[in-house]
């Protein structure tokens, strides 16, 4: 078994002709054709036990691969692997891999899925205090009649600190605007055999009590910069589901830096959290405007949100695709996997606390917030309900989060029910947030006067009844017991 830490880079074929069109691909690579064959079971056992099962077939003969893949990464790929050269293109199954004593007659099952075709180039350099692996892939991933492109550069770790993977890619963004990548060629292959999605919701989060707490917060992290990532591949078609959990992954990520803000507070830490702020900002308006579109009864007034709308989209999508957007996720990306927060010693008590415990006295901290703001929410004025609003949903996300850690059978049904009291009291706070700012939004678009007759149905007419059930919705969540205790 070997051990492979890769970063993975999505760039576009003109950004692929720059990069060997400059100083970086100076030396001559060398070049492969690769065919791989994935195999799994019908029920996609391997997968759903996070491994994954190829063979290659290139210049070089037939060799047998098997990776775990374990939980999905954003920043860096770091997996068990197991190679061994084959005769055929049946897979060998033995007990050099785990995969025999996972598969056991299973085994029988396995069939070829999808195939990878691309052209490797690749180079070996030194860079910085490290030695990394360069390969440019371009090809296809195929499965039947239907394949979808692969352009995508690997940064393998050969030796030294994986700190020289992002310096790397940093120096070869300025030459070829690339993207993080989040998906391995097996996890878009399987996507492919799938149905297409218009947006990623997030993915549950596995966390076990053994876990350290910065272990815990990395896959947390990992996991909303990789649903940022996947929605923002689907934003091309402006599609408002998209736009809605792109935003939703940023606000996961930025309250998970809320929540473990105690052991991230190194010199880098605000810069990430202003950065994050101002990335999901410029989806904001896009966003506010999918809202107003959508309960707009005036045909005539929904054409003039939607030319707005479009014109919105493209002022977000050149912010996606500008420079400071691709330097934030690899700046995030490099600061998860090798930030200085992973050893600042004013936080080392915190870091070695149980990860449980830190859970634990999260979720207490986060409901005190709540319940202490929204008491005698009727009388509070926007500003204040706004407040208890973003607090609501930062306890809505810290139990997604840590709601693994509480496994036992009562505090499941807890966790549950406790899900379940939070719905109703953001819905009814967001009602109140989106008829708030509505207004405001009119008149910036020079529309104030359209407000009451395009918008019959808003919240504005049923102010305080929405305002009643907020409250009410409030007691009740303060009354539901807690799965954490």
């Amino acid at each position: 078994m070997g051990q492979e830490i890769e970063l993975k880079l999505d760039l576009a074929p003109q950004a692929a002709a720059d990069f060997l069109a400059s100083d970086l691909a100076a030396s001559e690579p060398f070049i492969l054709e690769r065919r791989a064959t994935y195999f799994d079971t019908p029920d996609a056992d391997l997968r759903a036990a996070g491994f994954s099962l190829r063979i290659r077939n290139d210049a070089q003969g037939r060799v047998q691969i098997v990776k775990a893949v374990g939980a999905s990464a954003a920043s860096l790929f770091a997996r068990p692997k197991w190679e061994q050269n084959v005769e055929g293109d049946k897979p060998v199954l033995d007990d050099t891999t785990p995969l025999k004593t996972f598969l056991g007659r299973r085994a029988e099952a396995l069939e070829p899925l999808f195939e990878v075709v691309v052209e490797r180039r690749r180079w070996s350099l030194a860079w910085e205090d490290a030695r990394i692996e360069v390969a440019l892939d371009r090809g296809d991933i195929v499965v039947g009649e239907r394949r979808t492109p692969v352009c995508e550069i690997e940064l393998e770790l050969v030796e030294g600190p994986p700190s020289a993977l992002f310096s790397y890619a940093r120096t070869l963004d300025r030459v070829a605007p690339l993207r993080l990548g989040v998906l391995s060629k097996a996890e878009r292959g399987y996507r492919l055999l799938g149905a297409a999605v218009r947006a990623v919701k997030a993915e549950p989060v596995a966390l076990t009590p053994d876990m350290s707490v910065p272990g815990a917060f990395r896959i947390i992290a990992d996991g909303c910069l990789k649903q940022f990532r996947l929605n923002e591949m689907l934003l091309e078609g402006g599609g408002e589901e998209a736009v809605h959990q792109a935003r939703v992954a940023l606000r996961r990520l930025r309250s998970a830096l809320w929540v473990f803000k105690a052991v991230l507070e190194d010199d880098a830490f605000g810069h990430m959290k202003d950065e994050l702020k101002w990335l999901a900002g410029a989806l904001g308006e896009v966003r506010d405007l999918d809202v107003l579109i959508r309960r707009c009864k005036d045909e005539a007034l929904r054409k003039v949100l939607a030319d707005a709308r479009e014109t919105a989209f493209r002022a977000a999508a050149a912010d996606l695709e500008s420079p400071r957007a691709r330097a934030l996720m690899l700046d995030f990306a490099d600061w998860l996997a090798c930030g200085a927060w992973h050893g600042l010693v004013s936080a080392r008590e915190t870091r070695e606390q149980p990860v449980s415990e830190f859970a634990a006295s999260a979720l207490d901290r986060l409901r005190r917030k709540v319940k202490k703001g929204g008491r005698d929410l009727v009388d509070l004025d926007d500003d204040a309900r706004h407040e208890v609003r973003k607090d609501a949903k930062k306890l809505r996300y810290a139990a997604e989060f840590f709601g693994s850690l509480f496994d036992r059978k009562r505090q499941k049904r807890r966790h549950g029910r406790f899900l379940a009291a939070l719905e109703p009291l953001q819905d009814q706070l967001g009602a109140l947030n989106d008829a708030a700012a509505m207004p405001e939004l009119l008149a910036r678009l020079g529309l104030a006067d359209d407000a009451r007759k395009a918008f019959p149905s808003n919240a504005i007419d049923s102010r305080r009844d929405v305002i009643k059930a907020a409250a009410d919705a409030h007691d009740a969540l303060v009354d539901t017991k807690r799965f954490w205790r």
